[in-house]
């Protein structure tokens, strides 16, 4: 029987969904999904790693410490062969260090595939998994553009077991396998991998559920999902729909459905009643027409409209097939997608091709990524080679582990904060001063006083319950609710801790007489005005705020969470300091509701 694999924590940590539902919101939809029964829930990857970067608020390492902290069920994380969760490759050493680190953190099935399916690429991030006695699932992308041809994935899946791959997963990141091509390629990848299968689709239009459900039917065993709302909103397939389908064709992978309806009650408290993705129809039509990542066709839409240029997608469309043609036709997965874009972006706006090349294609083209599934024009090699100039051409290679340590001047205080600097450079240096700059408020052991009598309030109702014949306890006090209850699990060694289990309470605005709109404290933690130290301030008094518009954040037990306004308004007055600790419950905003948006606020 196939088995399911949740990706819901993941899709909700990166771009186009990063931040629209509070930290401590997907920590109780983590709780629901681990519940229902899934093999693992993948819960990063690249995609929540740069989002956490670029958003400059939350330590993604942190993250899965935090889901790990409240789950039991297996927790996944997706990496891009050498480039991991970046866009630069890096060496074997940085390889070993970042795995280790994931796997420290608490992540127990690495889901790999490399970017041009060069599965030697594959090889020292596979041996660290090994190496951390963690479950390594090699990937193999499936992008065909329009020959269709197999051929080569089915050659590279024989490679794989002497990688120490536990399984080969199909991956397809365009929304282009069929169903009937699902089929073949599982019976012809465990054949040829000896391997057993699983498959991460996605795709409008139904193609992606039915895809799933030929693949289960041909003998997958492991297949990845999302809950509803994320099916529909990022084109997944749906969790719900595809267990149901597979327990009436007598294929049951054993999810208890109506866990999945309640995550996605959480998440339509969120997301229900606003469109999310950027990704209009006529975008999602060129992308299946095209065979393309949706999300690449609306970055490529998006670089034309600021350049004026709307009109030209089609064109850039095409050349972005043609020069995928002549760099050796490697698949779409990001970062590969987004170097071929790039490229096809400036051959088409300067009307020359290859006149100006991206540092990334030369690399490509020279092979420091890897070995591309095809031949590389020649022509377009020399038209590459001209343009080359050392003394203007960017290093795309991450920096070695000890040269981060060297120039990282007291930003990293661990090893895994030096990693996202190798891996981002700059890009992470926000992030890590927001991290200090929290860490300098806190006493010597981590905490904040208010985080201190949080964590002992907990401790004393789990001492409570464990001296006493009390199978469950509940108790609400300034604004948490923490409920303990005892294990009664068999398989449970004895002595196993109760669970704790912390929710936020909703935030509550309310209009008192004056006809100002209360903004109050959700939970007990610290007031941050501002996304890092030195970094302007969210909002200001006087500010025009749109419904949706971040407020504040709340930091409480390391996690970030945004206070957004829920309606559109003028900021009149701002009650606390930054960095003040609150209370549930404590005013924070007083807005002064008005009946059109004005225009500094759209």
């Amino acid at each position: 029987m196939p088995t399911l694999v949740d990706t819901t924590i993941r899709l909700l940590g990166q771009e186009p969904l990063a931040g629209r539902v509070p930290t401590a919101e997907q920590l109780r939809i983590a709780e629901i999904l681990d519940a229902a029964g899934f093999a693992y829930l993948e819960v990063s990857g690249g995609g929540c790693f740069d989002a956490a970067v670029r958003r400059g608020l939350e330590s993604p390492w942190e993250r899965i410490r935090a889901l790990k902290a409240r789950t039991r069920t297996p927790l996944g994380l997706a990496l891009r062969g050498r480039f991991l969760v970046g866009s630069r490759p890096v060496d074997a050493d940085f390889i070993r260090r970042f795995v280790a680190s994931a796997a420290e953190s608490g992540i127990d099935v690495f889901r790999l595939h490399d970017p041009l399916n060069d599965v030697s690429n594959l090889r020292e991030a596979g041996e660290a998994v090994v190496a951390a006695e963690r479950d390594f699932e090699a990937g193999l992308v499936y992008s065909p553009g329009r020959t269709g041809e197999t051929n080569v994935l089915i050659e590279r899946a024989k490679a794989l077991p002497g990688l120490g791959a536990v399984r080969v997963l199909l991956h397809d990141p365009t929304g282009s396998l069929q169903p009937h091509v699902a089929g073949h390629l599982v019976n012809a990848l465990a054949e040829a991998s000896g391997l057993p299968v699983g498959v991460y689709i996605q795709g409008a239009g139904g193609s992606g559920l039915a895809s799933a459900l030929a693949a289960a039917q041909a003998g997958a065993q492991v297949i990845a999902c999302a809950v509803y709302p994320l099916a529909l909103t990022v084109h997944r397939v749906s969790g719900e729909a595809l267990a149901e389908a597979l327990a009436g064709s007598g294929l049951d992978p054993g999810v208890d459905v109506s866990c999945l309806w309640a995550a996605a009650d959480v998440i339509d408290e969120h997301i229900g009643d606003e469109p999310v993705t950027p990704v209009a129809p006529r975008i999602a039509v060129r992308g299946a027409q095209h065979d393309l990542p949706t999300g690449l066709v609306a970055a490529l839409d998006q670089n034309l409209r600021a350049h004026a240029a709307g009109d030209r997608l089609d064109e850039v469309l095409e050349e972005l097939e043609r020069i995928r043609a002549e760099a050796g036709s490697p698949p779409l997965a990001p970062p590969i997608g987004q170097i071929l874009g790039s490229q096809a972006l400036l051959n088409v706006l300067s009307a020359s091709r290859y006149l100006t090349v991206v540092d990334e294609l030369r690399s490509l083209f020279e092979g420091r990524f890897g070995t591309p599934p095809g031949r590389i024009d020649p022509d377009a090699r020399r038209a590459v080679a001209l343009t080359a100039d050392s003394e203007t051409e960017e290093n795309v290679t991450a920096p070695p582990l000890h040269e981060v340590r060297a120039q990282a001047e007291g930003l990293a205080s661990s090893e895994e904060e030096l990693l996202l600097l190798g891996l981002f450079g700059a890009e992470a240096e926000p992030l890590l001063r927001s991290i200090r700059g929290r860490a300098g408020k806190e006493d010597g052991d981590g905490l904040s006083k208010v985080d201190k009598e949080r964590a002992e309030r907990i401790r004393e109702v789990v001492r409570i319950v464990q001296e006493s014949g009390i199978g469950e306890l509940t108790i609400e006090e300034k604004g948490m609710r923490v409920s303990v209850r005892k294990a009664i699990d068999t398989a449970e060694p004895a002595g196993a801790a109760p669970l704790a289990h912390v929710e936020p309470a909703a935030a509550a605005t309310s209009a008192p007489s004056n006809g100002l709109v209360r903004v109050e404290s959700p939970m007990v933690g610290t007031f941050y005005r501002a996304s890092q130290p030195g970094a302007p301030p969210f909002v200001e008094e006087g500010d025009a705020v749109a419904a949706g518009q971040t407020l504040c954040i709340l930091e409480a037990m390391k996690l970030m969470n945004e206070v957004k306004s829920d309606r559109d308004g003028i900021v009149r007055r701002i009650h606390v300091g930054n960095a003040e600790p609150v209370e549930f419950g404590q005013l924070l905003f007083e807005l002064e509701p008005i009946l059109t948006r004005p225009l500094d606020a759209i």
